[in-house]
């Protein structure tokens, strides 16, 4: 294994730890996850006979925390199978030789000093030369925990903060302190991003470090502001979450979520630990120090007590709704809930559907309720930002990241202070009376008027200490759409598609619309990335940034057709699409696709298209037509059956019946992966496929593998007698099998009319015997079947019913 790790110990079954463990596994890292031997037992135990010294109860406590994190939804594991890379013990049987066998040993447990300390104590005396050992705490200054330790200890020692869930949440805060050997430091920084695909960012040892030092000003200063000037839950969290480009959650579910008493906790600790903040009586606001203080005094704590901030009202029939705590009333001491009402101010609709910068640039100028809360937040947590710098971190880059990638925020505070005019806001900030660091103001006075810039090809960030512009630091993998846009050429591009060249000759090609349904204008680009690859081009990756890869066809062009009785045009639209995507897979230079988040429908369609999938982690792959009444008509049943039918059937006297069953089950259920590696589990990627856990390296890897191919000397696959149709007796056999499904009540009458459709063109049609055909022959099967389908009024219901309402009907 690269980086010298294979084998991890996680000591704490918590939350946390397990599903640390549960990430390395993902990573495909064995680990040890320990935690403590009960003292007393349970009466079931008691029951079954059971005593103290049997293994399955000193194991208890590890195996219910592994249990929970394999149970946990939404799943830390990319498939099931990756638990079993984890082996459970406790820190009396198993302490020393899990300890002694690892290449690098985490501590988990409980957020007090002393604990940690005499943990580190037992450390020391089996861990072997050589072993990284870390703490995973949130916020404990890390040599407070190495005390009392070697100096050869603490050259191997440092945080290794992870956020929750370690599976979604791309920031690991790495944490040395002045006895830490930096080339340990690289070596996990390295290690973390290219193994577990973590963005990293290199903490100060001070309290709280970057991500939680931060949010804990943030949330206090909203919530306080929020009191004050009698704003409501629901107003505060539909302002702060989505439409700043931040979670849904917002920031009263977000404190809901994360345990109002674990946030009461933090503020107060970490009050008691920066005296030097000049602001940090803003985590002791009175109205919110009241509103804390009575929910933590009535156990309302959040989400585990299942009441806090909201709290869920069930009416007569049964009706679920959730009532925002009254903040005003709180702040006085009475414990009141509103019944809720969804809050609506103009500005906000009128800038909704804009691209962040520009909603943000307009937002803060909003001059209503909407406004000034978003101006407040956004510029206090501006003027916070800059006076952190340099006590948690000595880049600007840093906190930006550690916001985007520990809380999921969109941009990060210096970004947001570049879109709004750094200039302009410092002197609506003065006007107010809130001061920002000395060190902006005097990189305005030497004529910056930006934090960030680009030159000679380069994204550079302003660094305060030699003051003057310095590159941004990234991982050598690292290649994102942004930058693309910035530095390379275009070759050819409109409003919803792109193709830029990437360097080696290799093209980019991206759409970039708001929900990346694919349309005829990204078509056009498609051509003439085909023309390209005829030409000098080296190859083509596939890959965009947006919320999702590709959620599908344009369903509602495909309705207006419909509806407009305009059939010719349709069945060219499909037939365009079918030799665009046959036009990649038959291309004499290699296409790669790099998909992430949603490949759904013709998403998921040019990805079997392309000859490699170069696949984000957090990949949602599916065909899932049916959802809509049709079936998958750019090639999608073609290649089920060509990848997992017919590499079967060159032996004597194969059965297609069990393989054709599978893959009609996957489309026919529209099923969808939970993650990129249970896509290739449902048959969607191949052997050769590669998942990517480091979303950041996506669109470099898929160009390296481009090259890759053209340097092994690649040529394009046959596509001649290459599809096994088995022909009418497997279409007899699978048309029983639906009548079963709905007999049974599976499925409606109509998924049946899909059904039959489906099974139809998976089994190649009314062929009297099977027989190899070509791929072009599926392909006319799959176009017929959808254009038959569309015609249906039920299809039809369908579709108009997705438009109104984003889910099927089942009708």
């Amino acid at each position: 294994m690269p980086y010298g790790i294979e084998t991890v110990t996680v000591i704490g079954a918590g939350t946390m730890g397990a599903a640390i463990a549960g990430h390395l596994a993902n990573a495909g890292i064995r680990s040890w996850l320990l935690d403590i031997v009960p003292t007393e037992l349970t009466a079931e135990e008691q029951a079954a006979g059971l005593t103290l010294s049997d293994r399955k109860v000193r194991n208890r406590i590890v195996q219910a925390g592994f249990d929970r994190m394999v149970k946990a939804k939404p799943a830390n594991l990319f498939t099931p199978a990756a638990a079993n890379l984890i082996q459970l013990g406790n820190l009396e049987d198993d302490f020393e030789a899990a300890v002694s066998a690892s290449d690098w040993v985490i501590e988990v447990i409980i957020e007090r000093p002393e604990p940690k300390q005499q943990l580190m104590e037992r450390i020391e005396q089996v861990v072997r030369p050589g072993t990284i050992i870390s703490s995973n705490t949130s916020g404990i200054p890390i040599h407070i925990i190495a005390q009392g330790r070697s100096p050869e200890f603490k050259r191997r020692f440092l945080g290794t903060h992870f956020f929750n869930p370690p599976r979604y949440l791309h920031l690991l805060e790495i944490i040395p302190t002045g006895d830490t050997d930096p080339a340990i430091v690289q070596r996990m920084k390295t290690f973390a991003e290219n193994v577990l695909g973590k963005g990293v960012v290199i903490c100060k040892d001070t309290p709280n470090f970057v991500a939680n030092r931060m949010i804990s000003f943030i949330q206090s200063d909203i919530m306080e502001f929020a009191i004050e000037n009698g704003y409501t839950v629901e107003e505060v969290d539909a302002l702060t979450g989505q439409l700043l480009g931040r979670p849904k959650t917002g920031t009263f579910r977000l404190n809901d979520i994360v345990g109002i008493d674990v946030m009461a906790l933090v503020s107060e600790n970490l009050y008691t630990m920066i005296p030097h903040d000049e602001d940090r009586e803003v985590l002791r606001g009175p109205y919110t120090t009241a509103v804390m203080k009575l929910l933590v005094e009535n156990k309302l704590l959040g989400a585990k007590t299942g009441q806090g901030f909201y709290k869920t009202v069930v009416d007569e029939k049964g009706n679920k709704s959730f009532w925002g705590l009254d903040l005003q009333a709180a702040a006085e001491g009475k414990l009141e809930y509103l019944p809720p009402k969804k809050p609506r101010w103009s500005s906000v609709g009128e800038v909704r559907n804009l691209p962040l910068p520009d909603r943000l640039r307009a937002l803060v100028e909003a001059d209503d309720a909407a406004g000034e809360l978003i101006w407040h937040t956004l510029s206090r947590t501006m003027a916070y930002a800059s006076k952190r710098i340099p006590e948690i971190a000595d880049s600007l880059v840093d906190i930006d990241n550690a916001m985007k990638w520990g809380f999921a925020w969109e941009m990060g505070p210096f970004e947001i202070w570049d879109e709004l005019g750094v200039r302009k806001t410092i002197a609506r900030l003065e006007g107010e009376g809130v001061s920002v660091a000395p060190w902006v103001k005097e990189m305005l006075a030497s004529g910056k008027e930006t934090f960030y810039t680009y030159a000679n090809g380069k994204q550079k960030v302003y660094d305060p200490a030699c003051k003057d512009y310095v590159d941004v630091v990234r991982s050598p993998k690292a290649l994102s759409i942004k930058d693309i846009r910035r530095t390379r050429k275009k070759l050819a591009g409109n409003d919803m598609a792109s193709l830029w060249d990437i360097g080696d000759d290799v093209m980019l090609l991206e759409w970039h619309t708001r929900v990346n349904a694919l349309d005829g204008p990204m078509f056009d680009i498609m051509q003439e990335a085909l023309e390209r690859l005829h030409g000098s081009a080296a190859g083509l990756v596939i890959a965009n940034d947006g919320k999702n890869f590709a959620v599908g066809a344009n369903i509602f062009a495909i309705m207006l057709a419909v509806q407009s009785n305009m059939w010719n045009e349709l069945e060219m639209m499909i037939k365009f699409g079918q030799d665009t995507f046959m036009g990649f897979r038959t291309a004499p230079k290699p296409v790669v696709a790099a998909p992430h988040q949603m490949a759904l429908g013709g998403g998921c369609e040019i990805c079997l298209a392309a000859d490699r999938i170069v696949a984000d982690a957090e990949t949602y792959m599916g065909l899932v037509e049916v959802g809509i009444g049709v079936i998958p008509g750019w090639g999608g049943c073609k290649e089920m059956v060509r990848r997992h039918v017919s590499p079967h059937m060159h032996a004597t006297n194969v059965n297609p019946t069990p393989y054709l069953r599978k893959i009609f089950e996957t489309v026919g259920f529209a099923k969808v992966s939970t993650s990129a590696e249970e896509a290739r589990d449902l048959g969607f990627l191949t052997p050769n496929d590669r998942v990517i856990l480091n979303p950041d390296h996506r669109i470099a890897e898929a160009k390296q593998t481009v090259l890759a191919m053209n340097d092994a000397g690649y040529r394009p696959p046959t596509v001649k007698n290459n599809v096994y149709a088995a022909g009418r007796d497997v279409v007899a056999a699978v048309n029983v099998e639906i009548y079963g499904l709905i007999q049974g009540g599976f499925i409606s009458e109509y998924d049946g009319v899909v059904a039959r459709k489906l099974g139809y063109v998976l089994a190649g049609g009314d062929l009297s015997q099977g027989q190899w055909m070509d791929e072009q022959y599926f392909l006319d099967l799959e176009r017929e079947a959808f254009l038959s389908l569309v015609g249906e009024k039920k299809t039809q219901e369908r579709i108009q019913y997705m438009l109104e309402h984003n889910k099927p009907l089942r009708n």
